[in-house]
């Protein structure tokens, strides 16, 4: 069994008001970036993990994220940086 390293970001849906992402938005074109089209803001998730192989890694993270870290009804998520941890 290895150790691998995984960053999950759960980011609201399109179409899902997002409440902070507006703020910021109309932040940036108050400080002058009106090139600046849309913002959404999520969380990242940082988990270390020990499993079989990195393909068993991400099935468990993406498991976790169904079960507690997104909620499905207003949430997406992707898992990123699937990586054998050193040690």
């Amino acid at each position: 069994m290895s150790r691998y390293r995984l960053e999950i970001r759960v980011t609201p849906r399109p179409g899902i008001l997002d409440p902070q992402g507006k703020a910021i938005h109309h932040a940036l074109h108050s400080l002058g970036w009106a090139e600046v089209d849309d913002v959404r803001v999520g969380k990242a998730i940082h988990l270390e993990l020990d499993a079989d192989s990195a393909d068993a890694a991400r099935a468990d993270a993406e498991a976790m994220c169904r079960k507690l870290l997104a909620n499905p009804v207003t949430e997406d998520f992707e898992v990123y940086q699937v990586e054998e941890a050193a040690g």
